[in-house]
C-alpha cells in the first residue's frame, strides 16, 4: 500500500503543471497503467487474506475495509461455479463477507496472468475506462481433502478520473484509479 501512496503523490505532482489538461500523456498513461495493475494485485492479495480461514476475524474485517477503498461506488463482483451455469453478482462488501464465511476448512485463492486487454478509452463524462483480465484459481478443502477447485477468467473494469486534493495549502490535481465491476468471462476445471 506504501507503493500506491507514492504513485498517487507522483501522479499528483506530475499533474500540477497540466491540471487543466484532460488528456493523458503517454508517460502519465504508463504511470496510471502501473497504478491500476498494482491495485488489481492488491485486490488479489486482499481476497486471499479474507478467504484464508487462518486470518483472524478482526483482521479480515480490517482488510475488507481496505479492499472497499479500491472500488468505485456500486461495483459488483461476479461469482461462478462449475456446479452451475449461473453467474451471480454481489456488491463488493457482500462478496467479501460471503468469502470470509465459506464453509471450507481451508481456502486458497491465487490470481495470475494479470494484464490489460483493452486500452483506456475516454468517456463523455471525462473519465477513462479500461479492462484488466485476471485468472483466479480457487481451492476449497475440508480437512486434507480437496473438495472443490476451479479457475475463473475475470474481467475487471478500471476507471481513471481527475481528482483534487490539498497538499500544503495548494490544490493539486491528479488522476486516480478505481476498480469497477468484476465480470466472469469463463470458468474452467
Amino acid at each position: 500500500m506504501k507503493n500506491t501512496t507514492l504513485i498517487i503523490v507522483f501522479l499528483a505532482l506530475a499533474a500540477t503543471s497540466v491540471f487543466a489538461q484532460d488528456n493523458i500523456s503517454p508517460q502519465r498513461k504508463m504511470a496510471i497503467d502501473s497504478l491500476a495493475l498494482e491495485k488489481v494485485r492488491d485486490l488479489g492479495k486482499y481476497i486471499s487474506i479474507i478467504g484464508n480461514k487462518d486470518t483472524p476475524w478482526s483482521e479480515a474485517n480490517r482488510v475488507i475495509d481496505r479492499t472497499l477503498e479500491l472500488f468505485a461506488e456500486g461495483a459488483m463482483m461476479g461469482v461462478s461455479s462449475l456446479n452451475s451455469n449461473e453467474v451471480k453478482y454481489w456488491g463488493i462488501r457482500t462478496y467479501l463477507e460471503r468469502l470470509m464465511a465459506l464453509n471450507y476448512d481451508k481456502v486458497n485463492i491465487e490470481w495470475f496472468n494479470i494484464e490489460y486487454i483493452s486500452d483506456l478509452e475516454k468517456q463523455p463524462d471525462g473519465r477513462y475506462v479500461g479492462v484488466i483480465t485476471i485468472y483466479q484459481r480457487f481451492e476449497g478443502r475440508v480437512g486434507d481433502n480437496l473438495v472443490y477447485v476451479d479457475t475463473t477468467k475475470k474481467d475487471i473494469t478500471v476507471y481513471v478520473e481527475r481528482k483534487q486534493t490539498q497538499i500544503g495549502g495548494r490544490l493539486i490535481g491528479f488522476w486516480d484509479v478505481l476498480l469497477g465491476d468484476i465480470r466472469v468471462a469463463e470458468t474452467m476445471p
